[in-house]
């Protein structure tokens, strides 16, 4: 059982996780000093699928890259660019290196990145590639074959509480839990109201004792980035209000931190809601303080590459 099980099953803690940065061409270097930094304070770190439609090292690479330092890999898979039989390829390989921890998500649509051309596969849809791991993890392949031993996987998904139509996000969440997730890492929302209102109508029915809920908040260094988001991140809308906050303010990367600090803590004090999902786009000392002005406390881990092989369970 992964770490991020135990902590969202067996345990009433906050659960934190965090977005490992893409990987291009700087190797393990990379991996190795990004370790250093995250394992610390995360349950589990995502290793993303050719974020925002862009190409990078592949999903499967960058989570065994990450579980040889120390961390503990969440594997991206998106319905965009593969068919089933890579999806489940993908998601089977994964195992046979120890990676346990799944979240399946649609993607970002190829005019959100850097090769519009692509054409993009959509063989599944959230709901249906949430079941394909689900069944995975049940032993058998989407055709029925047998895979012995079935291994071992803790299926998360994703959801949108801040894009319409916003009485539908509720029922998806309800969708992928019947099709067997266990925690949502959710997009950004710049709109309190909407993940307030989001947060109550799980709960409303149930959902959220049920199932992890984390929010996803970002550490920026001003308004340029809540700009870029607004208008080239498909399903993100930044108010005004909240960009004129960083732009007018004299100290607008101290204002950013605040402003991020404070979703964060109106995230938390929700009802329903177990923890935080991490993107961290500037890279400095605030991740460390972000964490320790939440309250969360720095464990040691071992992100030495050698004594990790062991936990690369090759079948």
């Amino acid at each position: 059982m992964s770490r991020l099980e135990k902590q969202i099953t067996e345990t009433n803690e906050q659960v934190f996780t965090a977005e490992f940065p893409v990987i291009d061409g700087e190797g393990m270097a990379k991996v190795e000093k990004y370790a250093k930094r995250l394992a610390p304070w995360f349950d589990g770190v995502n290793a993303t699928d050719n974020t925002a439609a862009h190409a990078h090292a592949s999903n499967v690479a960058s989570s065994i890259a990450m579980k040889m330092y120390g961390l503990e890999p969440i594997m991206q898979v998106v319905c965009r660019d593969k068919n089933r039989l890579a999806q489940q390829a993908d998601v089977v390989g994964a195992t046979l290196h120890g990676v346990e921890n799944f979240v399946a998500l649609t993607g970002d649509d190829v005019t959100a990145g850097d090769e519009t051309e692509t054409r993009r596969v959509f063989d599944l849809d959230g709901p249906q590639l949430v079941r394909l791991m689900a069944s995975i993890k049940n032993g058998q392949y989407l055709s029925g074959r047998k895979i012995e031993p079935a291994p071992h996987m803790f299926i998360g998904a994703v959801e949108n509480p801040g894009a319409p139509p916003f009485e539908y996000r509720v029922q998806r969440v309800a969708k992928k839990m019947a099709a067997g997730a266990k925690f949502f890492q959710l997009q950004i929302c710049y709109h309190k109201d909407r993940l307030e209102k989001f947060m109550q109508g799980l709960e409303a029915l149930g959902l959220s004792k049920r199932v992890a809920i984390l929010p996803t908040i970002v550490l920026i260094s001003g308004p340029r980035a809540l700009n870029f988001m607004h208008s080239n991140v498909p399903g993100i809308d930044v108010p005004d209000a909240v960009i004129k906050e960083v732009e007018n303010a004299s100290d607008k990367k101290e204002a950013a931190y605040l402003q991020t600090l404070d979703f964060a803590r109106h995230a938390l004090a929700l009802p329903g809601v177990r923890g935080l999902h991490v993107t961290d786009f500037r890279h400095d000392e605030t991740l460390e303080r972000l964490m320790t002005d939440l309250g969360r406390k720095a464990r040691p881990v071992n992100t030495t590459k050698e004594e990790n092989a062991h936990s690369l369970t090759v079948s």
